[in-house]
């Protein structure tokens, strides 16, 4: 899936993982200093194998690498809620999907990229037609991405307690979506 962002004439693509492409490099990025303290998956190599396949046979969520103008730059992790831990801080509809997302190498941080991505993907959930809800849950502590969900049109819900961190339950309704977005690049299942 790929689609041109004009505001900054990039060219965002998303492809899936793929185990032996990627493993190495998502090890590489759950190491970096600014994703540690909100991920924590910076385990020895042999471990994150183990993680990753486990991630990757899991039917409930697919799991993602952002590229920029054709260079790997972000990972994420697209899921069904009603599946997923969250559900058990909500009211889950089975339609419902979730998201998280990191950037790798720090050359990209800084750069008001991650507001274009998060559309990007979140355009991207939403042309699954009965999906009328996405929900997040960054970590409490980052408050950047906290705004660029906000920015994005998620509406911040409540706080709650994880099993791995406080986070905050956020939740981007599809009318809300569009309504702020009147360029996405999909819309109902299709590249406008």
């Amino acid at each position: 899936m790929n689609t041109r962002v004009e505001e900054f004439d990039h060219l965002i693509t998303f492809r899936k993982v793929e185990f032996d492409k990627d493993a190495a490099r998502l090890h590489e990025w759950h190491h970096k200093p600014h994703v540690i303290p909100f991920w924590q998956k910076n385990f020895p190599y042999a471990q994150y194998q183990i993680h990753l396949k486990k991630l990757l046979a899991d039917t409930h969520q697919t799991l993602y690498i952002g590229e920029l103008d054709g260079i790997p730059m972000s990972y994420w992790e697209s899921y069904w809620a009603s599946d997923d831990v969250i559900a058990n801080y909500y009211d889950a509809d089975e339609t419902d999907q979730g998201i998280h997302l990191l950037i790798g190498p720090e050359c990209y941080l800084g750069k008001g990229l991650s507001l274009p991505l998060l559309r990007a993907m979140t355009a991207y959930q939403f042309t699954e037609e009965q999906t009328m809800r996405i929900v997040a849950e960054p970590d409490i502590r980052n408050k950047k991405m906290i705004h660029v969900f906000k920015k994005c049109g998620f509406k911040p819900i409540k706080e709650i307690d994880l099993p791995d961190k406080k986070g905050l339950l956020m939740v981007c309704e599809r009318e809300v979506f569009y309504r702020r977005w009147k360029d996405v690049p999909f819309r109902n299942g299709q590249c406008v």
